[in-house]
């Protein structure tokens, strides 16, 4: 078998002759299974112009299976009911070329998903799933073309920053369209469509963000200026209260024609 790279292995086992039999179905089973012939029970594996496909195409599957044989060129894993690809989902698949996980429910994308083939895969079809955002992280550094086409998109800065370093497939990039959007004249658009059109929707999330900080701030102003005007209204309060108390005392001078009055009586 050739792999990508002109690495070519041998799918031949040599067993000494002079082995044991049991010694020789051990020494079997250790090298098959180093060579990765492993095939998961839901799945059909065979090999294809020397390269190994893995259907698991329409098999219930509900998450991604962790048996997959190591020389997988081929994984197609469309119609199932996989709700998520989590971190290192192919990490033990070097070689793999294609991966078809269209059709399926996906909604959660972890950001290093696709960590150990981001050299080798080609082909990777996300279409028909349940995704409105995946984190940036996810598809960096992939080099294969990518189909993300019939996904209930939300359309905002993470979405726009994703897509521009990504290679679409040029057949369904209009398929890519904004289910939802942090502006909402572009809910049902195709979201490249928007795009050229010059929309920016990291420029109108700076603004919203602005504008929220400073609704924010006026708050925190109004506040403040309401607590001075009732500090200041209930100090003058007190002070006229306390102005009406020592205008109602008697003067000094009242006092002293009391007493001196008292003095003549006496």
């Amino acid at each position: 078998m050739t792999f990508p790279g002109g690495v070519h292995v041998s799918r031949k086992v040599f067993i000494p002759r002079g082995c044991p039999l049991i010694l020789r179905l051990i020494l079997a089973v250790i090298c098959l299974s180093a060579m990765g012939f492993a095939c998961p029970k839901s799945c059909h594996c065979s090999e294809k112009n020397g390269l190994m496909v893995v259907q698991c195409s329409s098999r219930n599957l509900e998450e991604i299976p962790s048996n997959l044989p190591h020389d997988t060129v081929s994984l197609l894993l469309s119609s199932n009911h996989i709700t998520k690809i989590p971190n290192q989902a192919f990490k033990n698949l070097p070689w793999l070329q294609e991966l078809d996980l269209s059709r399926n429910a996906i909604e959660t994308v972890d950001a290093g998903a696709f960590q150990g083939v981001t050299e080798s895969l080609r082909a990777l079809d996300l279409s028909h799933n349940q995704m409105q955002s995946v984190p940036k992280e996810a598809f960096a550094r992939l080099h294969a073309k990518i189909s993300l086409s019939n996904n209930p998109w939300h359309c905002e800065c993470t979405l726009q920053e994703v897509l521009r370093e990504l290679r679409l497939d040029p057949e369904t990039v209009n398929e890519v369209s904004c289910h939802t959007s942090v502006q909402e004249e572009y809910a049902g658009k195709p979201v490249i469509q928007v795009l050229d059109s010059g929309i920016n929707f990291c420029n109108f999330h700076h603004k919203t963000t602005d504008v929220a900080m400073f609704v924010t701030m006026f708050g925190w102003f109004t506040m403040v200026i309401a607590y001075v005007i009732y500090y200041v209204r209930h100090n003058q309060e007190d002070a006229r209260r306390h102005l009406e108390y020592l205008k109602s005392l008697p003067s000094s001078s009242q006092i002293s024609k009391d007493f001196d009055t008292i003095s003549t009586v006496l």
